[in-house]
């Protein structure tokens, strides 16, 4: 066969390759299997048992249940998809698991023998018996806690929506508080301002003698356009102020922190949309994430239009802000021009009454402007003060926890099932790495790959001499099929003098020959059966007969070959014992004896069959084998590696020795499905033979 075709047929025969080496290690993929199984489901009982309970909070961002100055309510309920993120963050902080620990007294329950646990070790503790999870499509959030009580794992999630719950409040209260306490400081700053003022227009009044303000009653027209300049400017510079206001405040902002409080800030039309497209995206990522995972292609073209439109809400929003910046130039300008042409018409006016009303006017313009200021922030204070003391409710407890004494793990069916996978997994990881160290030869196409010799026979397991087990033997028929093959192989040699030898001891060459002479003989040829081990010999045992006379006694010339060989109770076959090994065996096996006596014998029988030790680490087979007309080489299934019967095989070559095959010994058929046909025909075979011979008998 070529190599393309041996290349064709492994391709072919891969997945049952695979197969077979399962089959043929069964037990061990079964052994391992089964302590798996039991090392899982006896460590699954041993492990305690673990109770979940969950409470449920409803989030919102911070914001008084009712806003008594709010035009519109939607700008409180506005959504920040990276809102329900940093709370997740939060409830898992140590601020909060601190003083979960702190409330509950963790430290002393969890410690042993009456000593405290440290903070930082209970603190990991807890950490990793909770979870907080967002239920998919909505802003409630889901605390759960795993422990080995289900009382305890009650307390502590309703322990942990406590505390945040709390936390919430007092975070809104202070920064409330602290926004107050800069108003009221700036309020008083600007009373002192006011009272300056004051002062100082009462001073000018006195110095001038001023008793009626206002031209005494009478109405001008460069007064009353005094006037409505003083309350432009006034207009001018509080839009000045706010719009300066406004731009200190995005100063400190940074891209992220922009788009966050973008709906606080201005209340353009696209900003808006842009930030409720970016909410609705942000709530189908997190349902995708959960899903799908983030390699997922949709999950990726979310993403993509997520970045897309947060980089146009930043463009538009640095827009915005350039055009604050563009509106706060220009309020500047307006407030300048303004105050430039009420300054040149309070002195037309000044001018137009005397100078002596200048200073006052001037004192009073003054006063009348940090009056205004002083307004604005009192009034300012007063809705905070009020704002603060209306109601807030940014975390509610929707379900409370109770406990669940269902334990949750460990799930012994899960655990078990989880065990087989792996124990399967492993035992067939054993088999296959067992198989990759066991290099013996497996397959008759390991014995024409590596030896490069045809297979004559496949031999199945625990076969003994057919003289035992009788003519109509279901073995018989692998070496009648062996005798077939001998006389189809190259050269068409089916009679003369062949040798049956092995690489090692125990591969079943001496029960090969003796049951192809068998065989043979039944075929109605005359045979001679050899048994040419001198050292180990064990046809006699076989036959019952006496092994004090034989091939060694004929070799030394003590007696005719004739005398030596005797009669089988099996027609045709004809047995020369080895005859005991003298003291010194040298020139017992001498070769031109051998080869004058295999001449003799041949001319007398139809086939003489040798059984010879084994190659490797004896010479006598060598000597026999190369004065025969070919050799058989027995190579037993799954025994000797193959670097041996390559030796053996290279000893051969070197002798010279002609190798007509090789069979295959002691073949599992049962366990390996590879030769399981065999076994299949045997039965076959048997069972019409049966029935023919049923037949025969009616």
């Amino acid at each position: 066969m070529s190599n393309e075709s041996a290349e064709q047929q492994s391709g072919t025969l891969h997945f049952l390759d695979y197969w077979r080496v399962i089959r043929s290690r069964k037990e061990i993929v079964l052994a391992v299997a089964i302590l798996v199984v039991l090392t899982g489901t006896v460590y699954t009982l041993m492990l305690p048992n673990i109770y979940a309970s969950s409470s449920r909070i409803s989030v919102s961002e911070d914001a008084p249940a009712i806003n008594p100055f709010a035009a519109n309510e939607s700008y409180y309920s506005s959504y920040n998809p990276f809102f329900l993120r940093t709370q997740f963050e939060i409830l898992q902080s140590k601020p909060i698991l601190y003083e979960v620990i702190n409330r509950l007294n963790l430290q002393s329950d969890w410690g042993n023998g009456g000593e405290k646990l440290p903070r930082d070790v209970t603190f990991k503790i807890l950490k990793n018996s909770i979870s907080v999870f967002q239920q998919r499509d909505t802003s409630l959030i889901v605390i759960s806690a795993k422990r080995d009580d289900p009382y305890e794992a009650a307390k502590i999630a309703n322990e942990i929506a406590e505390v945040y719950r709390d936390s919430r409040l007092d975070i809104a209260s202070k920064d409330a508080r602290a926004a107050i306490d800069k108003i009221a400081e700036a309020l008083r700053e600007q009373r002192e301002r006011v009272d300056v003022a004051e002062i100082k227009v009462e001073d000018i009044r006195k110095e001038l003698d001023i008793a009626v303000i206002g031209g005494e009653g009478s109405v001008d027209v460069d007064n009353i356009r005094l006037q409505q300049l003083e309350g432009d400017r006034l207009a001018a510079q509080t839009q000045m102020v706010e719009k300066q206001g406004l731009l200190d405040i995005l100063e400190g902002l940074d891209e992220k922190g922009l788009i966050e409080r973008a709906s606080y800030i201005t209340f353009d039309q696209f900003v808006m949309s842009t930030i409720q497209q970016l909410q609705d995206i942000d709530v189908q990522l997190s349902s995708l994430e959960a899903d799908y995972g983030v390699n997922h292609p949709e999950v990726q073209r979310y993403t993509l239009q997520q970045k897309t439109l947060e980089k146009t809400l930043s463009a538009r929003l640095q827009a915005l802000r350039n055009g604050l910046e563009t509106e706060h130039l220009m309020a500047k300008n307006n407030f300048e021009s303004l105050d430039k042409i009420l300054a040149g018409v309070r002195a037309t006016n000044i001018e137009s009454q005397g100078s002596k009303f200048r200073p006052f006017r001037n004192a009073q313009l003054d006063l009348e402007s940090e009056r205004f200021i002083y307004n604005q922030l009192n009034a300012k204070l007063r809705q905070e003060i009020i704002t603060l003391q209306v109601p807030r409710n940014p975390v509610e407890v929707i379900d409370v926890a109770e406990p669940n004494k269902r334990p949750v793990s460990p799930n012994l069916f899960m655990n078990v099932l989880l065990s087989i996978f792996v124990g399967l997994g492993a035992g067939v990881g054993l088999a296959y790495f067992i198989e990759y160290l066991d290099t013996s030869i497996k397959t008759a196409d390991d014995v024409e790959r590596i030896l490069g010799l045809p297979v004559l026979g496949l031999i199945p397991q625990k076969v003994r001499p057919l003289v035992e087990e009788g003519p109509d033997s279901e073995h018989a028929e692998a070496y009648r099929v062996l005798r077939t093959n001998l006389a189809f192989t190259e050269g068409g040699a089916s009679k003369g003098a062949f040798c049956v030898l092995s690489g090692g001891a125990g591969e079943g060459k001496s029960t090969t020959v003796f049951n192809l002479a068998y065989v043979s003989a039944q075929q109605g040829e005359k045979v001679l059966l050899i048994d040419a081990d001198l050292r180990r010999p064990v046809q006699h045992t076989i036959l019952g007969v006496s092994n004090r006379f034989g091939l060694t006694n004929v070799l030394l010339r003590d007696v005719p070959v004739e005398e030596a060989i005797k009669a089988t109770s099996v027609p045709n076959l004809h047995f020369l014992p080895s005859g005991r090994l003298p003291r010194t065996s040298l020139g017992v096996l001498d070769p031109k004896r051998i080869g004058e006596l295999i001449s003799s014998l041949k001319s007398k029988y139809d086939m003489v069959l040798i059984d010879t030790p084994p190659l490797v680490g004896i010479s006598d087979s060598s000597i026999i084998a190369k004065e025969t007309d070919g050799a058989i080489l027995v190579v037993q299934y799954r025994k000797y590696p193959r670097d041996m019967l390559i030796k053996a095989k290279q000893m051969m070559e070197t002798l010279g020795v002609t190798t007509v095959g090789a069979v295959l010994n002691n073949i599992n058929v049962m366990r390996d499905d590879y030769y399981y046909y065999y076994h299949s025909y045997s039965d076959y075979y048997h069972s019409s033979q049966s029935d023919v011979d049923a037949e025969d008998t009616v």
